[in-house]
């Protein structure tokens, strides 16, 4: 699906998107998740196939607008080189043609959109949404229309390009 989709639109509440984590961020929450869940220790494989996945960012004619509460900047997982390594790698993937990363700033002034569960868009057809329990698929296009609506909302409140690039250094200067 990552490969047929060509306009990816993902926000992210909580953790940095699955195509953005680094090896070492995401081995750190996935540990987490299936620590959590009792889950069979299958990281290094779930690992391995994330990393795999985010190989759409530098291939074919995709677009991933993302968008990411700062928040998520400064929730750490792992370790503080984990972390910074997880910033720096962000800084690179914000850096690519076919990439559109907006911060939504903890100083986002008259904001209209409450911050909302992780989702991700695969062009208007479809919308995975991240629940403790479960990853839940919408198709309804009632439903994938009230996400992409919701995705437009938070896409005002967010900072880009100098500004974003500074919430993600201040983020790295604050491990040390």
């Amino acid at each position: 699906m990552y490969e047929r989709t060509r306009l990816f639109r993902g926000y992210a509440s909580h953790v940095v998107s699955g195509l953005f984590q680094t090896p070492a961020y995401a081995t750190a929450l996935l540990s987490i998740i299936g620590r959590f869940h009792s889950a069979p220790d299958d990281t290094a494989q779930a690992v391995a196939a994330r990393t795999a996945r985010a190989r759409v960012l530098h291939e074919g004619n995709h677009r991933f607008t993302m968008l990411m509460e700062e928040s998520v900047l400064r929730y750490q997982l792992g370790d503080t080189a984990t972390m910074a390594g997880q910033l720096g790698h962000l800084l690179s993937v914000m850096s690519l043609p076919a990439v559109s990363l907006g911060i939504v700033p903890f100083a986002a002034r008259e904001r209209r959109m409450w911050t909302l569960e992780a989702f991700n868009a695969f062009d208007d057809q479809r919308v995975h949404v991240e629940l403790l329990s479960a990853q839940v698929t919408v198709t309804a296009p009632s439903e994938v229309a009230l996400y992409l609506k919701a995705f437009a909302e938070l896409r005002e409140l967010a900072v880009y390009g100098v500004e974003a690039r500074g919430l993600v250094t201040a983020a790295i200067d604050a491990l040390r």
